[in-house]
C-alpha cells in the first residue's frame, strides 16, 4: 500500500526518488497548478449608475442591458428607478446614465416625477463630480418628443455635471441608435478607467451586435423567449377569438388567446404583448386607387401593395406628412387649422382622419407616390395588456381587446391592430407577437399584501390576470376591483369570471360603474369618493393599488379621487395628500398602466 505524504504534497513519501528529484518535481507539479488556476478579477474601480424613467418597460430593459454591457468591460454597474434616487445620493455618484422615456405630452413617466420635483428644488445639491450622458426614448408623432430626457439632460448640465457623451433622442425604432450609444458611452468611461472594452469597438456606420458591442440587447440573450422582436416576432396561432361585449354594445370588446407553442416566451401577470399587425388591404387598395399607383410595382424588390399593407403607417399621417401637405396646400383645411396654431385644435382635426383623407383634402396639390413615401412612418407594433396569468393559463396568452370601428356615410375607419385581430386573422391563422415586460406592474411579492385594482373599459385586462394569478398561487390577500363601463346589460365583461370570483372570496369587494344606466354619469372615481373611508384603511392596511386605463381622462380623474380620498380622511389638506401619494410611488404601492 502506498503510502501518502503529508498535507500538501502530491508525492508518496516510498516513491523511488531523491531528495532532489522530489524537490524538482515538487516545483514542478506546483508550476502546473499555478498555471490552471484563474486569478481572481479585480474589484471595479468605475462603478456605472444607470438611473431609469419608464412608463412600459422599454428603458428598465436598456439599463439592464447597460449594466450587462459595464460587467462586460469590467466596469462596475448597478440599475435603480429614478424616483429611488434622492439629490444627495446621485451628487455621491460618478458616472450616471439616464435612460428615459417620455410620457403623454413631455411629462416623465410614472417613476421619474419625483425624481424631477427634487431636481428642481432650489436647495438641490451640486453635481460637479458626476459624469453624466442621457438616452431618451419617444415618439415623433408627439410634439414633446423625448422631452423627458431634454429636460434632465439640461438639469444636470445646469448643476455643474460634466457631460460624458452627448444626449441621443430615439424614436420608437429605438434597438439601433440605443445600441450605438451605449457602446459608445460604455467604451468611452471604459478608456477613461483604464480598462479594455469587451469585444472591440463596432466600426463607424456600423450598429453593434449586442454581445460583441455588450451595448443595447446584452443582457437579453438569457432571458426566455428574447429572441421574439418587433423585428423577428412568434408567429403564435389565434387559436380564441370571441367577442365579450352584447350585440347591442356600443362597443365590441373580445377575447383573444394565443398559443405559445415552442416559443420560450414566458410573462408574468402585468407584461404586455405586443402584436405586429398588417394594415387593411381594403384601405390600401383605395389608397392606391386615388393615388392612380399600381399595386405590383417595384419598392425596393417587393410589391408596393405588400409595402403598403405590412411596413408603412397609412392610418395616423405623420407629422412629417402633415408639414408637406401645409407646404403643398396652403389653401387646405389642414393648412388652415395648422395656421392658427392650436395644438389642440389640430389635435382635434386630426383625430380619425387618416392618410387617405388627407391627401383628398390636399386636392391636387398632394404629393405623388415617390413623393408621399418617404412621409410614411414604418408600422409599429400595438402593445396591449395581457389579461391571463402563467400560472392559470400555462402556454397560452390572452388579451382583451376593443375593435375600434368609426366612420359617416362616405367612409369606415378601421384600428390597424383591433380590427386585423378581429376580422382578418383566420381560426389558428398566426400573428407576429413578442413580449413587452413590464417589471414594475404586477401583483405584489408579498401574497398577504392587499390589492386595490382600477380599471375600466378594457383597463380591466391586467387585474383579471392579476386574479388569476393570486387564485392560482393560494395568496391570502385582500382583493378589491373598481370596473365600470357604459351599460351594465351589454358592456359587462367577464361578468361570470368576477362573479366566481367573489362568491370564492378571492374578490373581496367590487364596486361597479356603468356611467349611462342612470341621469347622472356614473365613474370608478365616483365610487372610490364614495367608499373613502374604506379605501384609506385599505391603503393604511398597506394596500397596493393598481390603475389602467385610458391616459388622457380616466387616470388623471382616478388620481385626483384618490388624492380627495387621501385629504378628506387625513384632514391635513391638498400638501399632505400630494406627499401621502408620493410616499406610495416610491414604495411601488401606487403604479399604473396608462395609454
Amino acid at each position: 500500500m502506498t503510502t501518502m505524504p503529508p498535507t500538501g504534497s502530491l508525492i508518496p513519501v516510498d516513491a523511488p526518488f531523491s531528495a532532489a528529484q522530489e524537490s524538482w518535481l515538487a516545483g514542478f507539479i506546483a508550476g502546473i497548478a499555478a498555471a490552471g488556476k484563474k486569478a481572481a478579477p479585480a474589484a471595479p474601480t468605475t462603478t456605472i449608475d444607470v438611473l431609469f424613467g419608464t412608463q412600459t418597460g422599454n428603458a428598465e430593459l436598456l439599463a439592464e442591458d447597460l449594466v450587462a454591457g459595464a460587467t462586460a468591460r469590467g466596469l462596475g454597474g448597478r440599475a435603480t428607478p429614478l424616483d429611488a434616487v434622492s439629490p444627495e445620493q446621485l451628487a455621491d455618484m460618478t458616472h450616471v446614465l439616464v435612460v428615459t422615456s417620455t410620457y403623454g405630452e413631455g411629462e416623465m413617466p410614472d417613476n421619474a416625477g419625483l425624481f424631477w420635483e427634487a431636481l428642481q428644488s432650489p436647495a438641490v445639491p451640486r453635481l460637479e463630480g458626476v459624469q453624466y450622458a442621457v438616452l431618451g426614448l419617444g415618439d415623433t408623432s408627439y410634439d414633446e418628443f423625448c422631452q423627458a430626457g431634454k429636460l434632465l439632460d439640461l438639469r444636470f448640465e445646469q448643476l455643474g455635471a460634466t457631460r460624458v457623451h452627448d444626449r441621443v433622442d430615439c424614436d420608437v425604432d429605438y434597438e439601433d441608435p440605443a445600441a450605438l450609444w451605449s457602446a459608445a458611452v460604455l467604451d468611452r468611461i471604459a478608456a477613461q478607467a483604464g480598462v479594455a472594452a469587451a469585444g472591440g469597438t463596432a466600426a463607424a456606420g456600423t450598429a453593434p451586435t449586442a454581445t460583441a458591442a455588450g451595448g443595447a440587447g446584452a443582457g437579453r440573450a438569457s432571458r426566455p423567449g428574447a429572441q421574439w422582436t418587433k423585428r423577428t416576432p412568434y408567429r403564435a396561432p389565434l387559436v380564441v377569438n370571441r367577442v365579450l361585449s352584447a350585440p347591442r354594445s356600443a362597443k365590441e370588446i373580445r377575447h383573444l388567446e394565443f398559443d405559445l407553442g415552442d416559443s420560450g416566451i414566458t410573462y408574468a401577470a402585468g407584461d404586455a404583448l405586443a402584436v405586429v399587425p398588417h394594415n387593411d388591404p381594403a384601405l390600401v387598395d383605395q389608397l392606391l386607387d386615388h393615388l392612380g399607383a399600381d399595386g405590383a410595382a417595384d419598392v425596393d424588390g417587393r410589391p408596393l401593395a405588400e409595402v403598403l399593407r405590412v411596413e408603412r403607417e397609412i392610418r395616423t399621417p405623420s407629422k412629417d406628412l402633415v408639414a408637406d401637405l401645409v407646404q403643398r396646400a396652403p389653401a387646405s383645411e389642414l393648412a388652415a387649422v395648422v395656421a392658427h396654431g392650436d395644438k389642440q385644435e389640430l389635435d382635434r382635426w386630426l383625430w380619425g382622419r387618416d392618410v387617405l383623407d388627407l391627401l383628398v383634402d390636399a386636392g391636387p396639390a398632394a404629393p405623388s407616390l415617390d413623393e408621399l413615401l418617404p412621409n410614411l412612418r414604418g408600422l409599429q407594433a400595438r402593445q396591449y395588456s395581457i389579461s391571463s396569468s402563467p400560472l392559470a393559463h400555462p402556454g397560452r396568452v390572452h388579451l382583451t381587446v376593443a375593435s375600434v370601428r368609426y366612420g359617416d356615410t362616405r367612409r369606415t375607419h378601421h384600428g390597424v391592430a383591433s380590427t386585423y385581430l378581429a376580422d382578418r386573422v383566420q381560426a389558428d391563422g398566426e400573428v407576429g407577437v413578442y413580449l413587452q415586460p413590464n417589471a414594475a406592474f404586477g401583483v405584489p411579492a408579498d401574497g398577504d399584501a392587499p390589492m386595490v385594482m382600477i380599471g375600466p373599459g378594457t383597463g380591466i385586462a391586467p387585474f383579471r390576470g392579476f386574479l388569476h394569478e393570486r387564485a392560482a398561487a393560494g395568496a391570502t390577500g385582500r382583493n378589491w376591483l373598481f370596473f365600470g363601463d357604459q351599460h351594465r346589460d351589454t358592456d359587462f365583461v367577464y361578468e361570470d369570471e368576477l362573479t366566481a370570483f367573489r362568491e370564492s372570496g378571492v374578490l373581496d369587494r367590487l364596486d361597479l360603474a356603468f356611467s349611462r344606466d342612470q341621469a347622472e354619469k356614473v365613474y370608478v372615481q365616483t365610487r372610490m369618493r364614495e367608499q373613502a373611508v374604506e379605501l384609506y384603511r385599505w391603503l393604511e392596511d398597506g394596500a397596493f393599488v393598481y390603475v389602467c386605463g385610458d391616459a388622457s381622462r380616466m387616470a388623471k380623474d382616478v388620481e385626483q379621487a384618490l388624492l380627495d380620498v387621501v385629504a378628506e380622511q387625513r384632514g391635513r389638506g391638498a400638501d399632505d395628500a400630494l406627499g401621502y401619494l408620493a410616499d406610495l410611488r416610491r414604495a411601488k404601492r401606487y403604479v399604473r398602466d396608462v395609454y
